[in-house]
């Protein structure tokens, strides 16, 4: 047995020390699965491996590392490598980017380093460095996309606009997977129609709906036009033919486009071409945006400048991510729809134009949003009163505006009945009750009948022969009132339960003497919602010189946009008189004779008023009937006035609280026809009562030529 052997012991391998040593560096630098690389102390390569698959060892012998891998940040690797070469320990799976000689692209690779001690051990100088290097460039794209695709899902779908959308999905891939991304929509879709089945006829406009650039190709993209891979945000177009685009919203197919001078589809479209040069984007992804069939617009992906193609791999991803984003629009476009619908139903609800009222100025702001069930309104009644209404419904949605609606026709019903404020409250909340009782009875199945209902109102009546406003309010902000001198006038009104509400309290009424000139807003409660809100208004309702036109929108303008978002209404009411000279008012005696007494009065007035005849003996007539049922049926004090504004009243005031009804007299009565007459004489007609008795009323509409030379002064 030789004396190798019997060192190396029964079962060693054959061969010294040396040989072993060789073989094992022979085989880790043909079979290792791991780039290996050897540097001397200048950290240049003096043996290696084939460090990637696909390139020549032999083209990175004698240069230093970070040459030979050109890397983005070869300063930052080589004092790594100093420093493990100085001893201070091994470096393991260092990140670092560069690219390669016959690879294209930017590649990412894992690099350890250790130390190669000499001789005399970890204290001696080194030998020079062992590079251990992993190419996890595909394993980096597949994170990439993993954290792309996990972007989208966590951004798109958590809004309800489409615009906000498209902007968080392009920002999701934006510069993780791509350099440029363009969401377009079809034009129509936007505008609330169902999205068109696929293929997209020939020249279907597509409107931008958000892009995403990263920050090294911002300026150039942002300046850049309408086409392909530029423009902003709002620009429409129509597809080019025979281009990518084109192709893609025809076969609802994903396109890899490889971006070059050979490609011959930008012939067709400069535009498009162009704004690829002025960008340098090389690989374009082409995804159409389909859901069941149905196109809602499309998605353009762009790589540029030294970033990596697009592969087959970015497509699957593409298609995966648009998927989402087509379902997030349209779930957002349908809530847009429906918001539209409720909006528009909302408006056709309300009044489309200011009313003119006898002694009160009116403007009004409805601000859209969200909520739908806002509502506001002005209301015409006898004895030149006006009623001051703002409500609205909870909600948004097309429920919200028809519940809206009516309540609104509920409101104006009983408004003509000429009931106090809290009596048309305590009315309007038994026809909530009613609805809400419907809601309660429908089908387990439907939606709506586990939706609660909240509602509120506040309802004010302005006098402007007492100069004062009664209100009562149910579940809904009090009025703000402002003197002509610019302060806050104090106005005390009980809050009544909201309409839907399960309290059955009663409402209370606040009575407040206004000045005339006196500014009163009525404002949804989004409007004195945050600090200082009421302040806020009570203070812009105090500029002076301001029409009340300027004054709603200098309220709006100071309003937070969460405010605006929501929507709101607001009405603003300056208070007047009527004009003397346009209102005679008689004390009449409890006597039979009274009748003849009033056609005087009546004839002597109307004629220096300057009305015809005709509507002088029809006033008469009406004059006649209504004091001659006070003497016969009512009690002192007696009392006649009459009002001209754009109708004509005549008011009829005794001390008895009980009401004369309409009779059909029978052809031999004598008796019985006083109020059918005056129904057919007057327009409308009716009876309001108070703490000193009724007042009987009418109104004649006038005649054209009568009508232009009246109108109250305020």
């Amino acid at each position: 047995m030789s004396d190798a052997e019997t060192t190396a012991g029964p079962g060693a391998p054959r061969g010294g020390p040396d040989q072993l040593d060789e073989a094992l560096l022979a085989t880790l630098f043909t079979q290792s699965a791991v780039g290996l690389g050897v540097l001397d102390p200048q950290l240049r390569l003096v043996r290696a491996n084939s460090l990637v698959e696909g390139e020549d060892v032999g083209e990175y012998i004698g240069h230093r590392f970070t040459e030979a891998f050109r890397l983005d940040d070869p300063d930052g690797t080589e004092q790594l490598m100093k420093r493990v070469l100085a001893g201070e320990g091994p470096a393991r799976d260092h990140l670092v980017r560069g690219r390669l000689r016959r690879i294209p692209g930017d590649r990412e690779f894992l690099v350890s380093v250790y130390r190669l001690d000499g001789p005399g051990g970890p204290g001696a100088p080194a030998l020079g460095l062992l590079v251990a290097v992993v190419d996890v460039t595909e394993r980096q794209r597949a994170r990439a996309r993993n954290a792309a695709l996990g972007a989208v899902r966590d951004a798109v779908g958590g809004s309800l606009d489409v615009a906000a959308t498209c902007r968080s999905f392009a920002d999701a891939l934006v510069p993780g997977f791509a350099d440029l991304a363009v969401v377009e929509v079809v034009d129509d879709v936007l505008r609330g129609a169902d999205p068109p089945v696929g293929p997209l006829p020939p020249g279907t406009p597509l409107r931008r709906a958000a892009s995403g650039r990263c920050d090294a190709f911002r300026d150039t993209a942002e300046g850049a036009g309408e086409g392909g891979a530029r423009g902003r945000s709002g620009v429409t177009r129509r597809l080019a033919v025979r281009t990518p685009y084109a192709l893609a919203t025809t076969d609802l197919r994903a396109r890899l486009v490889p971006l070059g001078p050979d490609n011959p589809w930008p012939a067709t479209d400069p535009d498009g071409a162009r704004a690829v040069a002025e960008t340098g984007a090389h690989s374009l992804i082409v995804v159409p945006l389909t859901l069941r069939g149905a196109v809602l617009g499309l998605v353009s992906l762009y790589r540029c400048g030294a970033a990596e193609p697009f592969d087959e791999d970015d497509v699957s991803l593409a298609v995966s991510a648009a998927t989402r984003a087509a379902l997030g629009i349209d779930n957002a476009r349908r809530y847009e729809r429906e918001h539209i619908i409720a909006s528009t139903v909302q408006r056709r609800l309300l009044p489309q134009a200011e009313r003119q009222q006898a002694a009160v100025d009116t403007a009004h702001v409805l601000l859209p949003g969200r909520d739908s069930g806002c509502w506001f309104d002005t209301i015409a009644l006898s004895g030149a009163r006006t009623a001051l209404v703002v409500g609205g419904v909870a909600g948004e949605g097309l429920q919200s505006a028809i519940a809206m609606g009516q309540l609104r026709t509920v409101i104006q019903a009983l408004a003509g009945l000429d009931l106090e404020p809290e009596e048309v409250l305590a009315r309007l909340k038994d026809t909530a009750d009613r609805l809400a009782d419907e809601r309660a009875a429908l089908p387990p199945a439907d939606a709506l009948q586990s939706e609660p209902m909240s509602a509120g109102c506040v309802y004010g009546v302005y006098d402007p022969f007492t100069r004062t406003c009664t209100v009562a309010r149910a579940g809904h902000p009090a009025p703000l009132i402002v003197g002509p001198d610019g302060r806050a006038v104090a106005l005390d009104v009980p809050e009544g339960p909201g309409l839907f509400s399960t309290d059955s309290a009663l409402f209370a009424p606040a009575t407040v003497t206004l000045e005339v000139g006196s500014l009163l807003a009525f404002c949804t409660a989004e409007l004195l919602s945050g600090d200082r809100a009421a302040e806020r208004i009570t203070e812009t309702l105090a500029r002076p010189g301001r029409s009340l036109q300027q004054l709603g929108d200098d309220i709006v303008y100071a309003l937070p946009d969460d405010t605006r978002s929501a929507g709101a209404a607001l009405l603003l009411a300056r208070t007047g008189t009527v004009s003397d000279h346009l209102v005679a008012t008689w004390d009449l005696a409890q006597d039979p004779t009274t009748p003849a007494t009033a056609r005087v009065l009546v004839r002597d007035r109307l004629q220096g008023w300057g009305l015809g005849e005709d509507t002088v003996e029809a006033t008469e007539l009406i004059v006649s009937e209504l004091v001659t049922n006070a003497v016969r049926y009512g009690t002192p004090p007696l009392r006649l006035r009459l009002l001209l504004d754009s109708t004509l009243t005549c008011e009829v005031h005794d001390g008895s609280p009980a009401s004369p009804h309409l009779r059909h007299a029978r052809t031999v009565d004598e008796g019985g026809r006083g109020l059918f007459i005056v129904s057919r004489l007057a327009s409308h007609w009716g009876a309001r009562h108070g703490p000193d008795g009724k007042v009987l009323w009418t109104e004649q509409d006038l005649p054209e030529d009568e009508r232009n030379g009246a109108g109250g002064e305020r």
